[in-house]
């Protein structure tokens, strides 16, 4: 390939990857204030957690034979955990570290 080719093409990657990364702090200020913003910061966060759940949880239990009780468990789990520390770090380990105990050991 033609040396001015691949500088031009990196060059071009370059621009855009830093436009992209800018973006969002040339409006900011704008989004601030933008009322479908606002309505997204406080109903996206947990609409996406449900979705993530949602399909982990139809997509582990289809991995296997067995019913969907471990799949369940450890998401009771993390609920109880959320709902008891509200550290969703931890509440994410225990469900996490319950599933992989599960599978791994009590479904051999």
């Amino acid at each position: 390939m033609e040396t001015g080719y691949v500088l031009a093409v990196l060059a071009a990657m370059a621009i855009v990857t830093f436009a992209l990364r800018a973006i969002p702090f040339l409006t900011a200020q704008w989004l601030r204030h933008n009322p479908l913003v606002r309505h997204l910061e406080r109903f996206l966060p947990l609409a996406i957690m449900t979705l993530l759940t949602a399909h982990s949880l139809v997509g582990l239990s289809g991995q296997h034979d067995a019913p969907p009780w471990p799949e369940l468990l450890a998401v009771a789990l993390t609920i109880l955990a959320q709902w008891r520390t509200k550290n969703p770090l931890l509440s994410i380990a225990i469900g996490s570290i319950v599933y992989v105990a599960i599978r791994n050991y009590v479904l051999i």
